[in-house]
């Protein structure tokens, strides 16, 4: 779990300037004026949303304040689930909000893991707490009663340990407690990377174990042949979740991936797990440890982490949550779903599936899966405006039961469509359908809740979304379905619906039956309250739907006529984004007055440098079954003008601008603000190159760049590649920058990567070699970029964001504020005012060295 431990990191580190957010629509598109008010929908008052980041979210209720717990020591408060307030400092200390001097405070447990060493070199890796209230707790002094937060310490995807500490008061201090259990431990002496920690078992609490009885010896079946760890079948120990069973008897689980999820009875009273002491296997031949416990789920080396586990008293049910995929924005996070009887398992889907795998296989079939990637699209002549509201990687979630209220909350951590890195917590909420499976509502909780959904407000078109059982990164997008009055569902799939009690909701679609209930709620697009449904399958697979306006296929067209736009078509540099479905199925068609120029895909043929422009007529033809209308649009096509050389570095023995316009660079250490680095010159691309060290970057002259109009091109041979690391740097702040990575967070490909209020994702395809030299490039022209490699454009988007235009501007070679330094040489970095053409970037690639 390397890469849940980097990028959460850096996660953090860029939204610290960002930690609380007024909501927002999360997911760039055409903006157009709002289409026909939704004739169907209420408009009641709209909720008052305030977002904050907080990972890992584990919800607790302390008087009428909800407070939700995450990685990295971020929590926050809210009187309504809606609007949420941080109330942390994060990694502070000394002085930590939660727990004062944190170094101090939890040395036992970093003694082990997750403080400056391997993963967490030069910071702390405390993740995933559980926090709860323990009426039987007892301190020291012999008072009763505590706050407990069990957290998690780590310092690679198997060496961690769970610890403890306690308050009286929710918002701490929290003192710590003890250290439970530990994983990744050795059977003989050894250390990780970048790690002075002796990793054999003796070091951790397991010597004390025995010297008490609790069990004799290790477990020989704890290590592999070689002396590691046997992470396949024993867990991570992280991500612990507290509960209480029916008999108010206190239980742990706890685990992420490799070998599963684990469940241990635990002592009100210390806090301290009851290890079995012995082990065995259960009735169902599941295993127990004599120091991890029983295990509930996964295995394998297979995705499945963040377990949680409540009691209903209405079905008599243990349910146990857990989220496969891992937690970036291209790793397919989704959240499942198992049931049992008894508090230690054994937990199965609604198919009747073990939660614990039977051996080395997939394990996207296991599980009633409730959430996964999807967008909830805004087609042309939809309500509202942008491309529509979805989830990307949402996961890792708490409940929280209402025992006054009946209600139930799923809260989790989200990243969202073209949005990067960048997440925030959630809450939705959670209805059974009679089966006594839970669902979870399609839209972010506004303070809705069920009532009689009558028929008429029923029927209509939706927007459907099909969570599917897979756990790929694929976003699922809605499509189009219409629940007609004589109960048959048409569009893109076929079908029936009914309901069958005052909101309850039955759907077959393709052969397919889905129980669920009716439901209406805050649609943050077209800002208003619609009707929703949200259904399971027998197979566990979840549909959500939301409903459209009632209007005619006039109606539908005219919203279509009014909502298309092309944005800013008088000074056109690329390809545009050509519509070709709108609204309910329309469909849109186009014709053009010179295909040479504009094409009807929207590719655009630039004039080539001195000649002039080149206009066009564009005309869109919209059709809904019998109704159809045109709309004109009058295209300017700008030609090709040459990019202008405004600095050079080529670094033959010195840091120098070749052209005298800008100041020679300066050395830093591993980092953009460090001192102590050192750079050396050996043979380059041409004459001489920068070798930078792997500790060592050149800040280069402030405001470098300051126009929205741009281009930077250079040479790069790294001699390793790293995830983040860059190689040309420049940032408007902290939270504002772009970064030419060899090896970026989408799937690991070489990439120009920016972040700000969203993430920009520019790939351009598979990471370059280390050894050999490649030219890397981008231009930057009025919100278009252009990424170049060898000379070839590999990546053109819209929407990218003005950075530097003004004064100022940080720029760096090599380094950043938080990744790993470059290794290798880097030759002949030129920059421009204005966009390179084509013609420019192939001649940029051409120089042999």
């Amino acid at each position: 779990m390397t890469k849940k431990r980097r990028l959460s990191m850096i996660c953090l580190s860029l939204l610290t300037a960002a930690i609380m957010v007024p909501s927002t629509l999360l997911a760039e598109g055409n903006q157009g004026t709002a289409s026909t008010p939704n004739k169907s929908v209420t408009t009641a008052q709209a909720p008052v949303y305030q977002n904050v980041s907080v990972h890992d979210p584990s919800i607790v209720k302390d008087g009428d304040s909800y407070y939700v717990f995450g990685s990295h020591i971020e929590a926050a408060k809210s009187k309504d689930l809606i609007s949420w307030t941080r109330f942390t400092n994060g990694y502070t200390t000394p002085g930590n909000t939660l727990y004062g001097d944190l170094s101090a405070n939890l040395s036992e447990s970093f003694a082990w893991a997750g403080r400056n060493d391997s993963d967490s070199k030069g910071g702390y890796a405390v993740w995933a707490p559980d926090v709860f209230w323990n009426k039987d707790y007892l301190h020291p002094d012999g008072s009763k009663g505590a706050y407990m937060m069990y957290y998690s310490a780590s310092s690679t995807y198997i060496r961690s340990a769970i610890g403890f500490a306690v308050s009286k008061q929710i918002e701490g201090p929290y003192t710590y407690g003890g250290t439970v259990v530990y994983s990744g431990f050795t059977r003989d002496d050894a250390k990780d990377k970048d790690s002075v920690i002796n990793k054999k078992w003796t070091n951790t609490n397991i010597s004390k174990l025995i010297r008490s009885g609790t069990f004799s010896n290790p477990r020989p079946e704890w290590f592999n042949a070689d002396g590691s760890y046997a992470n396949l079948t024993y867990p991570n120990a992280i991500d612990a979740n507290l509960f209480y069973d029916s008999k108010g008897k206190l239980h742990m689980v706890y685990g992420s991936w490799s070998g599963g999820i684990f469940e241990l009875e635990v002592n009100p009273r210390t806090g301290m797990p009851i290890y079995p002491g012995q082990d065995g296997i259960t009735e169902d031949g599941r295993l127990i440890d004599r120091y991890f416990g029983t295990k509930i789920a996964g295995g394998y080396g297979k995705s499945g982490e963040g377990p949680y586990v409540v009691y209903n008293k209405e079905t008599g049910y243990y349910y146990l949550y857990v989220t496969y995929g891992w937690l970036g924005a291209d790793g397919g996070y989704n959240m499942r779903v198992f049931r049992s009887k008894q508090p230690e398992g054994p937990y199965v889907d609604s198919l009747g599936q073990n939660a614990v795998l039977p051996g080395n296989i997939d394990n996207a079939p296991y599980g009633n899966k409730l959430i996964g990637n999807y967008l909830f699209d805004r087609k042309v002549g939809d309500p509202g405006t942008g491309s529509g509201v979805g989830y990307v990687s949402p996961g890792h979630n708490s409940v929280y039961q209402d025992t006054a209220s009946g209600r139930a909350y799923l809260v989790f951590h989200s990243r969202f469509p073209q949005t990067g890195e960048m997440h925030e917590l959630r809450v939705h909420q959670i209805f059974m359908n009679e089966q006594g499976w839970p669902l979870i509502a399609p839209y972010h909780y506004g303070g809705e809740s069920l009532s009689k959904a009558d028929r008429q407000d029923v029927i209509g078109d939706y927007k459907l979304i099909n969570h599917g059982r897979s756990n790929s990164a694929d976003i699922q997008h809605a499509s189009s379905i219409t629940l007609n009055k004589n109960n048959t569902v048409t569009g893109a799939v076929q079908g029936t619906w009914k309901r069958t009690g005052q909101y309850q909701a039955s759907l077959t679609l393709s052969g397919v039956t889905y129980e669920g209930v009716f439901l209406r709620q805050w649609d943050p697009v077209s800002q208003q309250r619609v009707m929703t449904f949200t259904a399971l399958s027998k197979d566990g697979t979840a549909i959500w739907g939301s409903k459209l306006p009632n209007e005619d296929d006039r109606e539908v067209v005219a919203d279509v006529v009014q909502d298309l736009t092309l944005g800013d078509t008088s000074q056109v540099v690329a390809n545009l984004s050509l519509p070709t479905e709108g609204s309910r199925q329309t469909t849109i068609s186009w014709t053009t007055s010179n295909a040479d120029v504009v094409t009807t895909a929207g590719e655009i043929h630039r004039p080539a440098s001195g000649s002039g422009n080149k206009s066009v007529v564009l005309t869109a033809i919209i059709t809904k079954g019998k109704v159809t209308a045109t709309k004109r649009f009058d295209i300017t096509v700008l030609p090709y003008s040459d990019a202008k050389l405004t600095a050079r570095y080529s670094f033959e023995n010195d840091l120098k601008d070749g052209t005298g316009s800008y100041a020679a660079g300066t050395i830093t250490g591993s980092k953009l603000d460090q001192t102590g680095g050192k750079i050396t010159y050996t043979d380059g691309h041409q004459g001489k190159a920068a070798s930078f060290d792997g500790a060592s970057g050149i800040r280069l002259p402030d405001g470098l760049i300051s126009s929205s109009s741009y281009s930077v091109s250079l040479w790069v041979k790294p001699e390793q590649l790293s995830l983040y690391t860059t190689t040309f740097f420049g940032a408007k702040d902290s939270t504002n920058w772009v970064s030419v990575v060899p090896m970026g967070p989408a799937s690991n490909q070489t990439m120009v990567w920016s972040g700000s209020e969203t993430w920009y994702d520019a790939a351009a395809g598979p990471a370059i070699q280390a050894g050999e030299w490649t030219q890397l490039a981008f231009s930057v022209d009025r919100g278009t970029l252009t990424v170049y490699v060898n000379g070839v454009a590999k990546f053109t988007g819209s929407h990218f964001k003005d950075l530097f235009t003004g004064p100022g501007g940080t720029f760096s070679l090599g380094v950043n504020w938080w990744d790993p330094p470059f290794q290798g040489l880097i030759d002949e970095l030129t920059l421009y005012e204005g966009a390179l053409t084509p013609q420019q970037a192939a001649d940029l690639a051409k120089t042999s060295p």
